[in-house]
């Protein structure tokens, strides 16, 4: 696919620097989002130094710069913030493709728990609030850690793409498998989200016990 300016929206946080990481690996200009214009460029910075020869382009800046300035966004905030931030970018969202990658988890003594989202997952959530850009729900379960470190050359898992609008699920399972080792699958209509970003929960469990950064493969496809 041809090269595209990719922004993240909470960019400083692990998942959204990971995928900025692998993404720009892959050549695509990236851009960090943050409420702090200077810790954005600050991470960034810090992104562009772990980066081989021939990667694209790592920029930081405020989330609503990275919202006006990019031609695909990925929503990376934590699920508390995910209401405020995205009635607020509305305008400058509007006609671009929307990943959200946002797992609404709660954690107790027993571990990690889906959360009840009133919508119905966050991705319709975001959907709701965005009725002029088009969402698409993916990267759930692409463990962080393995993005980040120079030492992993291939990231060994699947990622399930979810939405309703074929041409936007086609650039994001694109996007998805130009990232070694990954392979972007379409998984449904975005009403289905919601049981994509619970299943992360039961990946924690799976992680903790066994002392691993698990992710999913899908077999016979």
């Amino acid at each position: 696919m041809p090269t595209v300016t990719i922004g993240f929206l909470g960019g400083t946080g692990d998942q959204g620097r990971g995928l900025a990481r692998r993404l720009a690996m892959a050549g695509h200009d990236v851009a960090l989002g943050s409420r702090d214009p200077q810790r954005a460029q600050a991470a960034a910075s810090d992104l562009l130094g772990t980066l081989p020869d021939g990667s694209g382009a790592v920029t930081g800046a405020s989330n609503a710069d990275v919202a006006a300035g990019c031609d695909v966004v990925v929503v990376a905030v934590p699920y508390d913030a995910h209401e405020a931030l995205l009635s607020g970018l509305a305008a400058p969202l509007a006609g671009k493709v929307v990943v959200d990658c946002v797992n609404p988890l709660g954690f107790d003594a027993k571990g990690g728990f889906p959360l009840e989202v009133a919508a119905g997952s966050a991705a319709e959530e975001a959907a709701s609030l965005l009725p002029d850009s088009t969402v698409v729900a993916a990267f759930h379960h692409v463990s962080a850690v393995l993005l980040l470190d120079p030492a992993v050359e291939s990231v060994d898992t699947d990622v399930m793409v979810l939405g309703d609008d074929r041409a936007a699920t086609d650039t994001v399972i694109e996007l998805a498998g130009a990232i070694t080792g990954v392979r972007g699958i379409y998984a449904g209509r975005l009403r289905n989200a919601r049981q994509v970003e619970a299943l992360t929960a039961n990946l924690i469990s799976v992680n903790r016990r066994y002392k691993a950064h698990a992710g999913l493969r899908v077999t016979d496809v």
